[in-house]
């Protein structure tokens, strides 16, 4: 990866939550690229390019995992960006989740079991559209859901979502000794911005299946929402489970940031396509001469 792209990722990657404020990450962001003289379409599509590349020795060697995480306020852009970048990898190496409001039978496990389930096996890619953070995001903003949870009043302590951020925290630690790559996306997508974007959802036909009223009405919970993701970065970002705050005004950028971001980790583990053993070598110049013969 060239030095301009690592010190433009640079300035998105948290590692350490220590002090992180969401303030001082501008959601109109560009990182001083120009669309069009800059090239970006083209920058993507070699990104695109070269991630399916890497996918496909990482579905070959069978070694790692690598699970992202999207995080996003309403029509901030995940399921294009998730469209977009991973439009080139092998769907027999990728798959995505999306998550919505638990089940009966989700409730009846710890907060972690449905996604636990939908982790990704060694050489997959997994892509979690929301993820446990909604634990500590639209949970701690409606503390109501709380009491659908059916936890014991003992464990309905002050501490509660402190507690489930440690636990997250120590998870995610846990994953990453255990050879998954977790790399976190919070599309940080203006107040502004979202309007103009639910306003094309009510105007244009063919994008009224995606309005939903109950998104307008979380607008009135705004600046809680952005206390939440920002105590929830300052407790779990860290250098093997690093979050990525990808300003998401501008959906053109918040793509290239998210393909560059994903290739510098599967760039850093050493893919490479497995070697075949002198035996195995013998057994192809066989195999070789018997389709000729």
């Amino acid at each position: 990866m060239d030095r301009l792209t690592e010190k433009l990722l640079a300035r998105y990657r948290v590692e350490d939550g220590k002090g992180f404020r969401l303030r001082d990450h501008d959601p109109d962001d560009d990182g001083g690229l120009d669309r069009d003289t800059d090239g970006a379409a083209e920058m993507l599509q070699k990104g695109v390019q070269y991630l399916a590349t890497q996918q496909d020795m990482l579905y070959a060697q069978d070694r790692w995992s690598v699970l992202c995480i999207f995080q996003a306020m309403d029509a901030a852009g995940k399921d294009s960006a998730i469209k977009h970048v991973f439009t080139g990898v092998n769907p027999q190496g990728c798959h995505v989740t999306s998550f919505k409001a638990p089940s009966a039978t989700e409730l009846d496990h710890d907060f972690l079991w449905r996604h636990v389930t939908a982790l990704p096996g060694r050489g997959q890619i997994g892509i979690h559209n929301r993820s446990w953070y909604e634990e500590v995001l639209v949970v701690r903003v409606h503390r109501a859901i709380l009491e659908r949870q059916k936890l014991p009043p003992k464990v309905m302590t002050k501490r509660l979502f402190e507690e489930r951020l440690e636990d997250i925290a120590a998870f995610e630690r846990y994953l990453a000794r255990q050879g998954v790559v977790v790399l976190k996306f919070f599309l940080h997508v203006s107040q502004e911005e979202q309007r103009r974007r639910f306003l094309k959802r009510i105007d244009e036909p063919e994008k009224n299946w995606k309005f939903s009223a109950v998104d307008v009405g979380e607008r009135e919970h705004w600046a809680d929402y952005m206390k939440a993701y920002q105590a929830a970065i300052r407790a779990t970002a860290a250098p093997h489970a690093p979050w990525y705050v990808v300003p998401a005004d501008r959906k053109w950028f918040t793509r290239l940031v998210v393909a560059a971001a994903i290739s510098r980790a599967l760039e850093g583990l050493g893919l490479h396509y497995p070697e075949v053993t002198p035996a195995g070598q013998k057994a192809l110049v066989q195999a070789r001469e018997a389709l000729l013969g």
